[in-house]
């Protein structure tokens, strides 16, 4: 079963998106802190993240950064999700995610997406 790490500082969201992939067999992981990232993805060792762009502690997008350096966990896809996308904004370019997905978001095209880097990865 193909991991995932979801990180959501709402609860809610975290929930769904949690619920759903797992309904769609995977091993899905939820945290609500930034702070816990690092941690988790060492312990879980997830096949993708799907993560938000902004959290009361943290950018998604720095986040995503870091874990994009990181010698382990680089090669690992990372979709960031948001609310807050400035049109004309490429998300993808600067902070070197593999996706975004807009919010509100359809969730067909959530499982689509996660789909689609599980097979490429």
């Amino acid at each position: 079963m193909k991991k995932i790490l979801v990180l959501d500082d709402n609860q809610d969201i975290l929930e769904m998106v949690t619920e759903v992939l797992s309904y769609e067999q995977f091993d899905v992981r939820g945290i609500g802190k930034a702070a816990d990232l690092l941690t988790e993805a060492v312990d879980f060792k997830p096949e993708l993240f799907l993560m938000d762009l902004r959290l009361a502690d943290g950018n998604g997008g720095e986040l995503c950064n870091k874990l994009k350096a990181h010698p382990t966990l680089g090669q690992i896809p990372v979709i960031i999700f948001t609310a807050y996308q400035n049109p004309g904004q490429d998300l993808r370019t600067i902070y070197g995610c593999d996706a975004v997905i807009n919010k509100p978001f359809d969730l067909t095209e959530l499982v689509q997406t996660v789909e689609r880097l599980m097979v490429a990865n």
